[in-house]
């Protein structure tokens, strides 16, 4: 128990927390106007003109409910309750104060778990005061805590919710950070036995072709540079302590495999491959990224790209960078949100960008979804 209190006490904020922004002034001059419009109207109101004012000084609490939670909570709580015990016990009737329960959601949502736990200290006990105090009958009171409780609850839920889903999204990019690992390790194992192959052949003919010999040497240290650039890429993209899988000896793909993708993919749409530019001497790393890129924007089109006919796939390249656009003209929908894109999409960003390029993706403006990405033509750098 000691230990689950230590935890719930050291919990950090909840990161991300949406900034201030004038939807959420609008909602406090709302809720002001209603307050002021409500208590000026209803005759049944007692103490009107106090309540009004307790209202209009509590709802501005609601535009830092999210940066600073346990403040608002005092602030409102403590000075709602106050004006309860002052007044003999007097409730506020004016409906637009249940506003204020956005501030125990905000808490719970996105306070520490020392804001939290300091927080329901004023939050229950001041609800429970202000209850007492005005002679509520037990249904309603229990009704109010209901009520209560139920804000909490959900602020508990979406803080939690949350949490699962930045876990669920640090374990796709986690896998694509080590699928990545396994194409520079097999790339350097190519290296490294090409400079086997070399420094052999070298030795073999170095009595009788001295000159082949220092050819071989250059070639060498040729391939001795780019095991290096790509083992310092290994060093940063792999973080987690655990060997590559040597089980997948098959060759990485590369650039000029994505002919293999063109063509019919069974009962769904056309695939067109087109590659532009030259790209006879790119690193393999930027090659086989560009083809798994090409590969999983595809797969997702067949999946989720409602009655595409054709998916076009374009590869161009220059001095400086590799640009690839793959372009379907399917019905957009439901099944493909702009707005939260899916794990797919994270871990294709994730590997673009672990090679120093961006990787993006949306509905065209007219019909149909395109992926567009971008990498250095030497990778990232060193």
């Amino acid at each position: 128990m000691h230990d689950l209190i230590r935890s719930v006490w050291h919990e950090p904020h909840a990161p991300d927390a949406p900034p201030r922004s004038w939807r959420d002034r609008a909602l406090v001059g709302t809720f002001i106007a209603l307050a002021v419009l409500e208590g000026s109207l209803r005759q049944d109101i007692s103490h009107r003109f106090v309540w009004i004012a307790v209202a209009v000084a509590i709802m501005p609490t609601l535009l830092w409910r999210r940066s600073r939670p346990l403040a608002m909570v005092g602030i409102a709580f403590v000075g709602s309750t106050s004006a309860t015990v002052l007044l003999g016990g007097d409730q506020s009737d004016i409906a637009a104060m249940g506003a204020t329960l956005l501030l125990p959601y905000a808490l719970y949502r996105w306070g520490s778990g020392r804001d939290i736990v300091i927080g329901s200290a004023i939050v229950f006990p001041s609800a429970g005061i202000a209850m007492l105090t005005g002679g509520l009958p037990a249904a309603d009171a229990a009704g109010a805590f209901i009520v209560l409780f139920a804000a909490v609850a959900l602020g508990l839920a979406f803080r939690y919710r949350a949490r699962a889903k930045a876990r669920e999204l640090d374990q796709v990019k986690l896998v694509e950070r080590e699928r990545l690992a396994r194409d520079l390790h097999d790339t350097v194992a190519h290296h490294v036995s090409a400079m086997a192959i070399r420094a052999q052949a070298g030795l073999a003919i170095a009595e009788s072709t001295p000159g082949a010999a220092v050819d071989a040497l250059r070639l060498i240290e040729a391939e001795a540079a780019r095991t290096l650039a790509e083992m310092r890429a290994i060093v940063r993209v792999l973080r987690r302590d655990q060997p590559i899988d040597d089980g997948d000896r098959s060759p990485n793909p590369g650039i000029t495999d994505l002919e293999q993708l063109a063509g019919s993919t069974g009962n769904g749409p056309s695939v067109e491959v087109e590659i532009s530019g030259d790209v006879t001497d790119l690193p393999a790393t930027v090659g086989t990224a560009i083809y798994r890129l090409a590969q999983e924007s595809i797969t997702n089109a067949v999946r989720h790209a409602r009655h595409a006919t054709r998916i076009e796939v374009r590869v161009t390249s220059d001095d400086t960078a590799v640009r690839l656009l793959v372009r379907d003209d399917g019905d957009g929908g439901p099944a493909r949100p702009a707005g939260s894109p899916g794990y797919g999409l994270v871990g294709m960003a994730e590997r673009a960008d672990l090679l120093g390029g961006t990787c993006a993706a949306g509905p065209n403006s007219d019909r149909g979804w395109t992926v567009t990405a971008v990498l250095p033509r030497q990778g990232a750098a060193t």
